[in-house]
């Protein structure tokens, strides 16, 4: 039921009738509901339904049609990918009974620029934004009952401070696999023949051949060995390659692909490329530092589509200036967007883009639908199908009425 659906004798902000156990509290309450604002803005306000015993059966139909009625949420739209691949997903949210809210900036958004747009707010359909615990727990946040993050990232979400506070955090695992691991492996494909140095010769007006290395039969590691790390390795079959990985967590379904667990410093000194698929957590945020990044072979190539902080970026930029090692090609950067004036950008033998490798068209259109009908799920009372945090069910203060 949308906000301006309202009945006679108006309706609470959460939907249902705000109606009492006896016959006086009924009578009286239908009465006082518009004074409570149970009225659309700008609405004269309708008269008390005249109470007699006969009308007694009427309101106790009438609050039970409306605890059937569908909840309308005020849900606000962060994620910039909206913009172009999220119209179904926004005529869906809308057509379900949500009010729809884009702020006048898009995300990432920071807690000052977060802050002033969440009061009345039900639910995010969240960027990477920053979702730090004393924003979950300010008043401006009371009404937030979920977060439903556009990809696979919730690193920017204290996702143990939602959960203390009731508040769901919900995302789409699955849905970016192959167009990450089609991307990284592009990113591996393009630095290793040198297809930037190229293209610029010839926009420049210029003829100059840049020599790169073989990709076939070479070595390959992959840092996190994942849905998307092991998607990655499917590729690299295809070019006859010998795969490592080091993984917190190795798994048998990986090892059937033919990838060969080693711990990391084996890795980082047998690879001839490594690509980076790991989450980041605070033990493994810098993971690749200098030292680490100084035991790869010198005709090696790093490849980062995960986060940008696993790396020390300032460390990376020094490695490359120095040959220290062949080329990397980074599209995730620990700040994004990635200020104009930041030495990666003037870095030699490095091919940079924006934070790109889930953007295709297809998938970025079943992304924005999952991450809608998680919203849709939790507004009418059912469980989202991703959630990361499951304890949430349990927390007494759930602010989501779900099953």
């Amino acid at each position: 039921m949308g906000r301006d659906c309202v009945p006679p004798g108006g309706i609470s902000r959460s939907g249902f009738v705000d109606a009492g156990s006896t016959e006086e509290s009924l009578a009286s309450r239908s009465s006082n509901l518009a004074a409570a604002g149970g009225l659309a803005p700008g609405r004269a306000p309708r008269p008390p339904l005249p109470f007699t015993p006969g009308t007694f059966p009427i309101l106790l139909f009438a609050r039970r049609v409306l605890d059937l009625a569908p909840v309308s949420w005020r849900i606000l739209i962060t994620a910039r990918t909206f913009r172009e691949v999220g119209e179904a997903a926004t005529k869906f949210l809308k057509a379900s009974g949500a009010e729809v809210l884009v702020p006048p900036k898009l995300g990432p958004l920071t807690v000052p620029e977060l802050l002033p747009q969440l009061p009345g707010v039900d639910a995010v359909l969240a960027s990477m934004d920053h979702f730090k615990a004393e924003l979950l727990r300010a008043p401006e946040a009371a009404s937030l009952k979920m977060i439903s993050r556009w990809g696979v990232g919730y690193d920017a979400i204290d996702v143990p401070a939602a959960t203390e506070q009731g508040i769901m955090v919900a995302y789409t695992p699955g849905l970016l696999n192959d167009a990450v691991a089609d991307y990284a492996f592009s990113l591996l494909l393009g630095v290793a023949r040198r297809l930037a140095e190229g293209h610029e010769s010839m926009k420049q007006g210029l003829w100059k051949s840049a020599w790169g290395h073989d990709v076939h039969g070479k070595s390959l590691g992959l840092i996190g060995c994942g849905r998307i790390g092991q998607a990655m390795a499917k590729r690299a079959r295809g070019f006859d390659m010998r795969i490592l990985a080091y993984d917190i967590a190795p798994n048998a379904e990986a090892e059937k692909l033919g990838i060969r667990f080693v711990d990391l410093d084996t890795l980082l000194e047998q690879s001839d490329f490594v690509s980076l698929h790991a989450s980041l957590t605070p033990d493994n945020r810098g993971l690749l530092n200098e030292t680490r990044l100084r035991k790869m072979k010198s005709t090696a190539y790093l490849i980062n589509t995960a986060r940008g902080a696993l790396v020390d970026e300032a460390a990376l930029v020094k490695v490359l200036q120095e040959g220290v090692l062949a080329g990397a090609a980074v599209d995730a950067f620990a700040v994004e967007p990635l200020p104009a004036d930041h030495p990666l950008r003037s870095t030699p033998r490095l091919l940079l883009t924006p934070h790109q490798a889930s953007f295709t068209r297809e998938t970025g259109e079943k992304v924005s639908m999952a991450a809608a009908e998680a919203i849709v799920n939790a507004m009418q009372g059912r469980r989202p199908r991703w959630v990361v945090d499951e304890a949430v069910y349990r927390s007494p203060k759930l602010r989501a009425k779900v099953q």
